[in-house]
This record gives C-alpha cells, sequence and structure tokens, in this order.
C-alpha cells in the first residue's frame, strides 16, 4: 500500500515516522525546532537585504558590483540593537548606544565605492561603532584593521564580527585619529566619524597612490571629501553634504566651531550656496531625486525640486541642528512650495511635506511634527506654522520632500526661528 505523505510533515521536512500504511507526527525536538525558525529568518532577511539594495542603494548611484554583493550578504539585522531590528533594512541611521550610530546602508555602500576596494586592499578603518562597516568591507578586500574609541561599542563589534567569522577583520580600543602605525602603511583609508580637519597621522600612514574618504566640517555640517595620496601630499575633491556623529574624546571637545543648541536655524534654505563639483545645495545631506533649479524662484536664483514616480522611494533633502527642549519650546518654521500633481504613495504617511524629528540625549527619536501634507497642484505659496518641541529634545533634524509620495514638489525660502520656554 503506498503512504502519502502528511501535507504538515513536507512543510516541516522533520518529525515522521512512517508505519506500514499509516503515517504518524512526533513533534520536532527544541533543536530541530529552532534550526526551522533560523532558517525562515534568515531568509526573510536575504529577502530584505535584496529589496534594500533595490530600493535605497542601486538606484542612487551605487554600481560597484562588489558593494553591492556586500550589502546583499552582510546580515545587517545583526548590527542593530534588537528593538531596531525591523528597521535594518531601511535606509536611516540608527541608534546603537552611547550615543552613536550605524550609518545609513546607502552612506556605507557610498562610501564603500569611492575608495575603489580592491581584493588585496589592506584598509584602515576610524570608528567601527556596530562593525557594519568593516563587514562590508571585509566581503571585499584581504585585511581590515577598525579602530574605536567607545570601549563597549568596540568590545561588542569585536565580538560579533568574530562569532560571524570575518578572519580578516582586526579591532582595536583606542584613539582612531592616531591610526594604527605598526600595521601601516594602508592601500584605503575610510573614516566613518567627522573630524574639523584630516588627522596628520591618517595622512602619514597612508600609501602612496592611496585613497581616504573623510567626513569634515562642524558637528552638523559636513562634506565628503576624498584624498589622494600624490608625491606625500594629499590631493582632494568635494564631494556629497553629508551628516556623522563626532568621535567621542578630546579631538571633539577641541573642536573650534561648536553647535549652539539655543539658536537652531536652517542653513542655505534659499539653496544659494552650492558644491560646484557636485552641483549640489551646500549644508542639505542624503539628497535624493533633486533638482536644482535655477530662475524664477521665490527667493535669489535658485530653488529646489523633487520629483518621483515610484510609490515609497525617497524624494527629499534633510539638515540636522542642536536643539535644547529644556530651554525651547516651539520653533517657527515657514517655506515656499509649488505643487504639481502631488498624491500620496503606498500609504497615508507617504505624502510631501517638511517634517521635523526630534532626538534625545541618546539620539532616540522622541517626537515627529511636519509641515503639510501637500496635495494636487498649486503656485508658489507660504506655508508658516508654530511646531512645539518636546523638553526632552537635545537634537532635531528637518527634512523636506515627498516622503514617498508622488508628482512634483518644489521648494524654496525655508526659515526656522525658536522661541523660548517660559520658566
Amino acid at each position: 500500500m503506498a503512504t502519502r505523505l502528511h501535507p504538515l510533515g513536507v512543510m516541516l521536512g522533520l518529525g515522521l515516522t512512517i508505519g506500514i500504511g499509516t503515517l504518524s507526527w512526533t513533534a520536532p525536538s527544541e533543536a530541530q525546532a529552532k534550526r526551522l525558525v533560523d532558517k525562515r529568518q534568515e531568509e526573510k532577511y536575504a529577502v530584505e537585504r535584496n529589496a534594500m539594495v533595490d530600493k535605497y542603494i542601486a538606484p542612487e548611484g551605487i554600481t560597484n558590483e562588489a558593494v553591492l554583493k556586500a550589502a546583499r550578504t552582510v546580515p545587517r539585522h545583526l548590527f542593530v540593537t534588537p528593538q531596531f531590528r525591523a528597521k535594518a533594512y531601511i535606509d536611516q541611521a540608527l541608534p546603537i548606544g552611547h550615543k552613536q550610530t550605524i550609518s545609513p546602508p546607502f552612506i556605507v555602500s557610498y562610501m564603500t565605492q569611492v575608495i575603489d576596494p580592491q581584493p588585496e586592499d589592506k584598509v584602515l578603518e576610524i570608528g567601527t561603532g556596530s562593525g557594519y562597516q568593516a563587514a562590508i568591507l571585509g566581503q571585499i578586500v584581504k585585511q581590515v584593521f577598525s579602530i574605536e574609541i567607545v570601549e563597549p561599542l568596540g568590545k561588542l563589534a569585536a565580538e560579533r564580527l568574530k562569532d560571524l567569522q570575518y578572519t580578516n577583520i582586526q579591532t582595536r580600543i583606542g584613539d582612531g585619529y592616531k591610526g594604527w602605525p605598526e600595521e601601516a602603511p594602508f592601500d584605503k583609508i575610510i573614516v566613518t566619524c567627522s573630524p574639523e580637519k584630516v588627522p596628520q597621522p591618517l595622512v602619514e600612514q597612508l600609501k602612496e597612490g592611496g585613497k581616504m574618504i573623510v567626513p569634515l566640517g562642524e558637528r552638523y555640517q559636513q562634506v565628503f571629501y576624498l584624498f589622494e595620496k600624490q608625491q606625500g601630499k594629499l590631493v582632494q575633491t568635494k564631494l556629497l553634504p553629508t551628516l556623522f556623529v563626532p568621535m567621542t574624546g578630546q579631538s571633539e571637545d577641541m573642536r573650534k566651531v561648536k553647535p549652539d543648541p539655543l539658536n537652531p536655524r536652517i542653513r542655505n534654505g534659499s539653496f544659494e550656496a552650492l558644491i560646484p563639483e557636485a552641483a549640489t545645495p551646500e549644508s542639505w545631506h542624503y539628497q535624493r531625486q533633486l533638482t536644482l533649479m535655477e530662475g524664477e524662484a521665490p527667493d535669489g536664483k535658485h530653488f529646489v525640486t523633487f520629483e518621483n514616480a515610484e510609490p515609497g522611494r525617497f524624494a527629499q533633502c534633510l539638515q540636522a541642528m542642536a536643539m535644547d527642549g529644556r530651554k525651547i519650546a516651539a520653533v517657527n518654521v515657514s517655506v515656499m512650495v509649488m505643487g504639481k500633481q502631488l498624491r500620496q504613495g503606498n500609504s497615508a504617511d507617504e505624502q510631501s511635506a517638511l517634517v521635523i524629528n526630534f532626538f534625545d540625549t541618546d539620539r532616540k527619536p522622541i517626537g515627529i511634527v511636519h509641515l503639510g501634507p501637500w496635495q494636487g497642484s498649486f503656485d508658489w505659496q507660504e506655508v508658516t506654522k508654530e511646531l512645539q518641541v518636546p523638553p526632552a529634545t537635545r537634537e532635531a533634524i528637518m527634512h523636506v520632500g515627498l516622503n514617498g509620495g508622488l508628482g512634483s514638489l518644489s521648494v524654496d525660502n525655508i526659515r526656522l526661528s525658536a522661541s523660548q520656554r517660559r520658566n
């Protein structure tokens, strides 16, 4: 007599006992059940990794096949804290503790692509953080040396990388701006925290002909610079505006220009200041599907237009600032906007707007306010609103754009002023 497999047995693939003409099923062992759950979880995360690359990385100009493969391979969800694991494959920074964050997937991919990693390269990374950037590099190059100044983060990253069997990655806890002299010279250097200028030890430890990418600038205003060492000197190329958490310690304390959390403001709100090499506005970070327009601007010569035809895809720019909610009760925001066929994307959350996210001292999100959403088609108009600030606020990020919505949004003359909290 033929024995027919129970559908549950086919699905689980375990725990079956077959008799003559009969079929019985016994409960899987705890180890078997765990392996099955782990396999299904990994399959789920693999799908999310591929979606991350297809949605946030490849469409934004990352073309290096080795970088794309690494982004599809490294289990980013294991590099974030458990409470943020559901957001691991979204293109955003996430807190990892000790006032530090894991960089967005695009930024990690961008920095990796810019230094043109090669299979035989020895790479130095300054600022291990979660270890995710080191893991991406470890998929591509021969050796990675990574330094973290925050001891608990450095220890956790080292354990994580060891557990994932990245045997070509070495880590150290210490001042990354001093480099790793006994392993120098390095073919490439990636600095994942923001100094005011390139530390001299890193210049000395970069191999002749080598490349180094560094986010330079003030605490909330940085620009990526690519440096190439030629005849002992650095030749620089100014790239995109960016936003990085600074390294903790003496170098950060000795910054000449420090943020003013009692007087937050928007820089380059009319988009007049430009980075010539990139043909893009200064001071605005993570620009997506943004076009710089010239002529017929409400204020000055330039304005920006965001356009999106794919529901859920980013079309935005953002700017961060220090903001002390203990002293600031509200911010008054105004902006000039013009819309053409504006409509929502996949959900009501995906609509054009100006949004401000508030963060506490540990860089955890604690609130969100907005102007908008805007729909339909309309000519230039000014929108003004007073927005309340949570008392626990220590930082804020403003982003303006389509937020996953569809159509065309033009923006100019963004202004922000603070109202002091009454005692």
